[in-house]
Order: C-alpha cells, then structure tokens, then sequence
C-alpha cells in the first residue's frame, strides 16, 4: 500500500503535470490550426456554387448560434460607450472572413492565409523598439514584393483582398483590446460575433436566393463554420489554459505553412519555389519576433489568458 502511494506520489510531480499540459496544449493547438485550414479547405468547394460570400455567410450564422446557445451573452447590459468598439469589432471580423475567403477563392489558401497573417504580425512589429524588429519588417517586406511580383498571371484583386484581410485582422486585434478594457468577460467578443452574424442574415439570403445552394455545396459551408470558427474557439480556450501566450503565438507563426500544406494536398493548389520561400520567411520573421519578444519578458512568470486577443477563431 505504501509503495503504491509513493509511486501515485510520484507520478503527479509538478514537472509531469507540467508536461502533460504542455504536450496537451501543443496537441489542441495542432488540432485548432488544422481544423481551421480545413474549414477554408471545405468552403472553397462550395464557392462554385454559392461562391464565397454565401460561404462566409454560413459560416458567420454557425458561429453566432454556438455563441448564442453556449455564451448566451446578456447584451442588454452594454452601454453606448461600450457598443462603439463592439460594432467596429464585428464589422472588421465580418469583412476580413468575406476578404479572407475572396483571396482564397483566387490565389489560393496558402498564399490568402499567408497575406492574411500580415495584420497581426504588423501590429506585434509595430509595438516593439527592439533592432530585431527592423530586420524582421524588411524580410516581411521583401516577401510581400516576391509574393505580389507582377507576371501575366498576377491576381492583383486576390492580392488586395488578402492584404485587406490583413488590415481587419490588425483592426481586430486593437478593437479587441480596447474591448477588454471596457468589458468584462467574453462578453464583448460574443456580442461582436452576434452583430456580424446579424449583418450577414440579409446578404446571405440574397446570395443564396440568386444562387441556388446543392446539397454538397450547403454541407461543405456548413464544415467551413463548424471547422473553422465553432472548433478553433473550443481548442484555442483549451489551449491557452495549458500554455503560455508565448507558446500559443509561436504556434501560430506556422499557421501560413499548414495553409499552403493543406491547400496543396486537398485542393491541389501547388505553390512554386519563390512563394514558398516567402511564406517561409514570413514565418520566419514572426518566429524571431515573438522570441525576442519571449526573451524581453524571461524575467516574468508565464501570463495565461482565457482568450488570446491576436486570434480571432477562422
């Protein structure tokens, strides 16, 4: 009986317990990044049929109806002060999905998600006084030239719509965090994500009425919400009670790569050797970003958030 607890005892040291958490943080971290290239996978088979906006649509009306059901957010609470940056929150999510997805639709996942990852990478560069952060900014820079490089095949329009991505995407991170300053809780986040699914309910009925959705087409959007905004919010709350916000945002540099990855192997959209190498050096230069960013803050213990204000979930 003795050794029994001895061995009980050491197998719940704080290092294993530790482990545990890391490995299973690094495992749902794994599981959101999959799950939402996967998502955008499963849409883009749908965009022939309804294009992307129903597409956005579907998904925008899944995620506010998980919200509603699980959150059940008590919106008559807010105040006009407080409503201000949540109507801006839920238009620049709105807008980025609908920009995200266009890209998609003409560039491809690989180069859309890459462009799209700008947003917060500038937002984190633009924050730093560190050298590091001008090497960083002109290996960014070089990459977006080697990506939008002009040759006759040159899809400009697809190359704004993912730059523009990368603006909302930028816009949410500051609204998100003048939100949290403001209102406490999920609160704000779930309202936001109520008013785009709201906004969307007349766009999407007249896509959908304009274009006919298949059975197919209806089930590969309704996988796009599920997959890439119902299943990401799970993981990532799971997540970032396991790891540090450190460890989840360097996770995320390499969400570019299993983008291209994803788009290569499901919808056979092959990449050439510069844009692989410019999505490489984007991800790169997050990583060393973040790192220095990581070593800054050594000193302090581990901060761990119920939500990460740089994701919005797809």
């Amino acid at each position: 009986m003795a050794s029994s607890t001895v061995v009980a005892d050491l197998g719940d040291r704080p290092a294993d317990v530790r482990a545990r958490n890391r490995l299973g943080g690094l495992a749902l971290m794994l599981t959101s990044g999959l799950s939402n290239q996967l998502g955008a996978a499963a849409g883009a088979h749908a965009f022939g049929v309804v294009g992307p906006i129903g597409v956005v649509a579907v998904r925008q009306w899944i995620a506010g109806l998980v919200l509603l059901l699980c959150a059940r957010p008590r919106l008559h609470t807010l105040s006009a002060k407080q409503w201000r940056p949540v109507i801006g929150l839920a238009a620049a999510w709105a807008v980025m999905n609908t920009t995200l997805y266009v890209a998609v639709d003409r560039i491809g996942l690989g180069l859309a998600v890459t462009l799209e990852f700008l947003g917060p990478l500038a937002v984190a560069l633009a924050s730093s006084r560190r050298l590091v952060t001008v090497g960083c900014a002109a290996v960014i820079g070089a990459a977006v030239l080697a990506l939008a490089r002009p040759q006759p095949s040159t899809d400009y329009v697809g190359i704004a719509s993912g730059l523009a991505a990368a603006g909302c995407w930028a816009s949410y991170i500051l609204l998100n965090r003048t939100i949290g300053q403001r209102i406490p809780g999920s609160l704000g986040l779930a309202a936001a994500v109520l008013m785009s699914s709201l906004a969307y309910v007349p766009v999407g009925v007249v896509v959908l009425l304009h274009h006919k959705p298949t059975v197919a087409a209806a089930g590969y959007a309704v996988a796009a919400g599920l997959l890439a905004s119902v299943v990401p919010i799970v993981t990532d709350l799971l997540a970032l009670r396991r790891v540090d916000v450190h460890t989840f945002g360097l996770f995320m540099s390499f969400q570019p790569v299993l983008a291209a990855l994803v788009g290569l192997v499901l919808l056979g959209q092959a990449l050439d050797g510069i844009h692989w190498a410019a999505i490489i050096a984007i991800v790169a230069a997050n990583c060393a970003a973040a790192f220095a960013s990581g070593r800054t803050q050594s000193g302090t213990p581990p901060v761990r958030k119920e939500r990460h204000d740089n994701h919005p979930f797809g």
